[in-house]
C-alpha cells in the first residue's frame, strides 16, 4: 500500500477544495481516474479530425497544397487573435507584458510573411489556373479572422478608405463606418456602388460579428493599449521599433508577399486577369492604394507619404 507523502496529501487537499467549491465529491472524480485512459498525442491534438479537413474540389494534386496552406494561415490568424485578446483585455497592463505579447504576434506574422514561397513556388501554374476556376466566387478576401485582427490592432479611422476619412470620426455610427472600410472598395462596382456577390455573402455571414468587434476594440485596440503605457515606455526605441515592425510587416511585407504570389499565377494567363472573387486585386492588395497604416503617429511624414511605394 502506497503511503501518502506530504506532496500527495497536499494535492489531495487542493483537489478537495477545488471540487468542494463547485459542489462536487472528490472521491467520485478520483474514482473516475481509475477507469480513464492515458492521453495520447493524437487525441490531444485531434490529429485525425485535423487531417480530414482537406477536401479537394478537383482531381488536381496541387489544389491540396493550396487548401492546406490557407488552413495553416487561418490557424496562425487564430494564434494572433488569441494573443491580441489577452493584450487588449488586460486590466493591469505592464510594459513587459505588452512587449512580450506584441513580439509573439509579430513572430506569427513574420512566419506568415516568409511562408509565401510555399504557395508561390509550390504549385504548377497550369494546375492552379485550372482548379482556381472551381473556387469562384470564393476569395481569401473573405477571411473573417484577418478582419478581426485589423479591428483589434488600430483605431477604426485607420481602416477607413482614405478617400472618406475626412467625413468620419469617433462619433460616426459603426454601421456607417463599416460601409467605408478600405476593403469595401474591392467588392463594389466603382461606378454604381453595387456590392458583388463576394461582398454580400461575406457580410451576410460576418457583418454582425464585425460590428461587435469594431465597438469592442474601439478603446482597447493595440494602439490604445500602447498609449496607456508610461511615457518613457512609449518613447523606448526598441518598443517603438517593435511597433513599427508589426505595422510594416502586416500592412506592407505580408501584403506584398501575397500580391507577388497572386501576380505569378494570375498574370500568367491571357485575357481578363481577375481574382476569383472578381475584385481589382492589384488595387485592393497593393499597400500604396490601400493606405492602411495601424500606427501612423510612429512614422515620419515622408514615410507616410511614400507608404508601400518602395517595395
Amino acid at each position: 500500500m502506497t503511503e501518502h507523502t506530504s506532496p500527495i496529501a497536499e494535492k489531495l487537499d487542493e483537489l478537495d477544495k477545488k471540487f468542494s467549491a463547485i459542489g462536487q465529491k472528490t472521491a467520485t472524480h478520483l474514482e473516475g481516474l481509475l477507469w480513464s485512459t492515458p492521453i495520447t498525442y493524437w487525441d490531444y491534438i485531434n490529429t485525425d479530425a485535423l487531417l480530414n479537413l482537406q477536401i479537394q474540389r478537383t482531381t488536381l494534386p496541387d489544389e491540396m497544397v493550396f487548401i492546406m496552406y490557407h488552413q495553416v494561415n487561418e490557424l496562425l490568424f487564430k494564434m494572433i487573435l488569441w494573443e491580441t485578446n489577452q493584450l487588449c483585455h488586460a486590466e493591469t497592463l505592464t510594459t513587459a507584458f505588452f512587449t512580450e505579447r506584441l513580439m509573439r504576434i509579430s513572430r506569427y506574422f513574420d512566419m506568415l510573411t516568409t511562408s509565401f514561397d510555399i504557395m508561390g513556388d509550390g504549385m504548377e501554374i497550369d494546375q492552379y489556373m485550372k482548379f482556381r476556376n472551381t473556387l469562384t466566387p470564393a476569395s481569401g478576401f473573405q477571411s473573417a479572422q484577418y478582419r478581426l485582427i485589423e479591428f483589434a490592432s488600430t483605431d477604426l479611422i485607420n481602416l477607413i478608405d482614405y478617400r472618406f476619412r475626412a467625413t468620419i470620426d469617433r462619433n460616426t455610427p459603426y454601421t456607417h463606418a463599416f460601409e467605408h472600410l478600405y476593403w469595401q472598395a474591392a467588392g463594389k462596382d466603382h461606378k454604381t456602388g453595387e456590392k458583388s456577390y463576394l461582398l454580400n455573402a461575406f457580410e451576410k455571414k460576418y457583418k454582425a460579428e464585425f460590428l461587435r468587434h469594431m465597438e469592442e476594440y474601439n478603446t482597447i485596440n493595440i494602439w490604445r493599449k500602447f498609449k496607456q503605457l508610461p511615457a518613457e515606455s512609449q518613447a523606448n526605441p526598441e518598443l517603438v521599433a517593435a511597433m513599427r515592425h508589426y505595422d510594416h510587416t502586416v500592412n506592407v511585407t505580408w501584403v506584398m508577399g501575397h500580391l507577388n504570389a497572386a501576380r505569378k499565377y494570375i498574370e500568367s494567363s491571357a485575357g481578363p486577369q481577375e481574382a476569383t472573387g472578381g475584385s481589382d486585386w492589384k488595387k485592393y492588395m497593393h499597400p500604396k492604394y490601400q493606405r492602411r497604416i495601424f500606427f501612423p503617429e510612429l512614422w515620419t511624414e515622408d514615410e507616410l507619404r511614400n507608404w508601400g511605394e518602395n517595395v
